[in-house]
């Protein structure tokens, strides 16, 4: 896997724990879905993720979601 995949899994795997967690537990737990999409926008706008970095750093192959 390469690190888009890897940070396109997690942001979505993170989304639906934060519904269900919210949806079953406490709707506080909304804040995690939210955070998670404010990252994406910042992520988009800024071409910076720290997930994205610490993966790299970790030795996961870089390379697009696409190929």
């Amino acid at each position: 896997m390469t690190v888009d995949r890897i940070v396109h899994l997690v942001a979505g795997l993170m989304v639906l724990f934060g519904l269900g967690m919210a949806h079953y537990v406490n709707q506080t737990w909304l804040l995690l879905p939210a955070f998670v999409g404010l990252n994406l926008a910042q992520s988009g706008l800024t071409n910076f993720c720290p997930l994205a970095a610490i993966l790299k750093k970790a030795g996961v192959p870089d390379g697009s979601c696409c190929s």
